[in-house]
C-alpha cells in the first residue's frame, strides 16, 4: 500500500527543500465543516506545529481548531447544509465557498487541507490545485459505496488523500489516486480495556443484569424513523427476557423528547430502561449488547469491542437513490472493516421488532458468538490504532516535500 509506513521523526522547516530561509514561514489552509472535522483538524495542527514551529493557519473551523491556532475566516456552521433548514442556507454555503477559494488564490497557502465536507472542500481543491497550490483531502468520502462518480473530480483535486479505514486506502490505490492510510483518532482514544462495572455504577446502571443499549441516531429525523422501532424491538425483548435493562442515551434534548413521546405511544412507560443525555460512549462501554443505527455509533461500538445488531431506515425515495447509486452490499461499518457480514444488519423493511430482537437475542442465548464478535472487533482496534493525527501530519509534510523538490528542480 502506497505510504502507509511513515517515520516517527519529525522534520523540521529546515528539512523541507527550497524552503530553508531563517524566516520562513509556513501558511496552510485547513477547512472543517463539523464539530467531527474540527476535532481531526485541530489533532492534525497540533502534530504539524511540532514539525513546523511557527506555521500559519487559516481558513474555517470550529472551538478546536481556533484553539490550536486557526484564523477561521468564516463561522463553520455556515457550512452544515442538512434537511431543508440546509436547503434554505445552500446560497450562502455556495457564495462562502467561492469567496473561500478566491482568498486562497490571492494569497495562496503552501498548502491546503479539507478535513471532510467533500462538496464543500472537493471544489475549492480542484480550483487550488488547477492554480498550483497542493491538496489534501483528510476523510475519505464514502465514494467507494456511493455515487462513485465523485472519483473523477477527486483525481483532479487531491494531491493525497487520508483515509481512517484501510479499506478505504486499498480502493484510492487500485485507481491511481495517491494515499495514506493513518487510523482512526478514536481508536486512539478508546482504551484497549476499561472497567464496565465502573462505569455501571457511575451512571446508576444496575450492575448485576444483562444490559442491552439502544442508540436510534443522533439526529431527530433519525429519531422521526427509528423511535417507535427501538421501543417495540426493547418491549419484544423484555416480554421475553423480563431481567434485561436497557440504556439509551441521545446527543439533544430534542432527540430525547423524541424517544419519550414514542415510549407513551407504545404503553411502554413499564419498561427498566435508563435515559441518558449524552454519554453515548459510556453506554455503549457498560452494556452487553448494543442495538443501533448504522453510523458512526457503530465504529464506537466496535472499538468497544461490543456485539451489536445494526439498523436503518430511510425514506422511499431515499431507498431508490441508494439502490440506484450504491456500489456495495453491506452498510454496517464493522462488516466493511472485517470484510464480512460480522455483525447483523437488518435494514429497512426487514427491520422489525421481531428481527431485531431474535438478533440481540442470538448474542444471549450463544455467548461463544459474542466472544468470536468480540475478538474480531478485538483485532480491528488493533489495526485502526495508529497514532493517526502523528501520521497524518507525516504525510502532509511529505506532500510538502514532494512539492519542494519539484520547485527546487525547476528553480536548477
Amino acid at each position: 500500500m502506497e505510504n502507509t509506513t511513515l517515520s516517527n521523526a519529525a522534520p523540521s522547516p529546515r528539512s523541507l527543500p527550497g524552503r530553508g530561509g531563517r524566516g520562513f514561514i509556513y501558511k496552510i489552509g485547513i477547512v472543517a465543516g463539523e464539530v467531527s472535522g474540527d476535532l481531526l483538524g485541530a489533532g492534525l495542527m497540533r502534530e504539524l506545529k511540532l514539525r513546523l514551529p511557527g506555521v500559519a493557519f487559516e481558513g474555517i473551523g470550529g472551538a478546536h481548531m481556533q484553539a490550536e491556532g486557526c484564523r477561521s475566516l468564516y463561522d463553520m456552521e455556515r457550512l452544515s447544509v442538512i434537511g431543508l433548514e440546509g436547503i434554505a442556507r445552500l446560497p450562502g454555503v455556495l457564495l462562502t465557498r467561492r469567496r473561500l477559494a478566491a482568498h486562497f488564490l490571492a494569497k495562496p497557502p503552501d498548502l491546503y487541507i479539507g478535513v471532510d465536507a467533500p462538496d464543500f472542500n472537493l471544489a475549492v481543491e480542484q480550483r487550488l490545485r488547477a492554480a498550483g497550490i497542493p491538496t489534501i483531502h483528510y476523510v475519505s468520502p464514502t465514494v467507494w459505496a456511493w455515487r462513485g462518480y465523485r472519483l473523477r473530480k477527486i483525481h483532479r483535486a487531491v494531491d493525497r488523500m487520508l483515509t481512517l479505514f484501510p479499506f478505504e486506502a486499498r480502493y484510492y490505490e487500485e485507481r491511481k489516486v495517491p494515499v495514506t492510510f493513518v487510523g482512526h483518532p478514536l481508536a486512539d482514544q478508546i482504551p484497549d480495556n476499561y472497567d464496565a462495572r465502573a462505569i455501571r455504577e457511575r451512571l446508576t446502571l444496575p450492575v448485576d443484569r444483562t444490559l442491552v443499549a439502544l442508540l436510534p441516531g443522533s439526529r431527530v429525523g433519525e429519531l422521526r424513523r427509528h423511535a417507535a422501532l427501538f421501543v417495540r424491538t426493547a418491549r419484544w425483548l423484555h416480554a421475553r427476557r423480563p431481567g434485561l435493562h436497557f440504556v439509551a442515551p441521545f446527543a439533544s434534548r430534542a432527540t430525547r423528547v423524541l424517544f419519550e413521546q414514542a415510549l407513551a405511544r407504545e404503553s411502554a412507560a413499564d419498561l427498566p430502561l435508563t435515559l441518558l443525555l449524552n454519554h453515548s460512549r459510556d453506554a455503549l462501554a457498560a452494556c452487553d449488547v448494543a442495538l443501533l443505527a448504522s453510523g458512526t455509533a457503530t465504529l464506537e461500538a466496535a472499538l468497544l469491542k461490543k456485539p451489536m445488531v445494526v439498523t436503518y431506515k430511510v425514506s422511499a425515495l431515499s431507498e431508490v437513490l441508494i439502490r440506484l447509486f450504491a456500489h456495495v452490499k453491506m452498510y454496517a461499518l464493522p462488516n466493511h472493516l472485517a470484510g464480512r457480514r460480522l455483525v447483523p444488519e437488518i435494514m429497512q423493511d426487514e427491520a422489525t421488532p421481531e428481527a431485531l430482537g431474535a438478533a440481540v437475542e442470538q448474542y444471549l442465548e450463544h455467548p461463544e458468538q459474542a466472544e468470536s464478535v468480540q475478538a474480531a472487533l478485538a483485532e480491528m482496534h488493533r489495526a485502526l490504532k495508529q497514532d493517526a493525527d502523528a501520521r497524518a501530519a507525516e504525510a502532509v509534510m511529505e506532500v510538502l516535500i514532494e512539492r519542494n523538490l519539484g520547485d527546487s528542480a525547476r528553480a536548477e
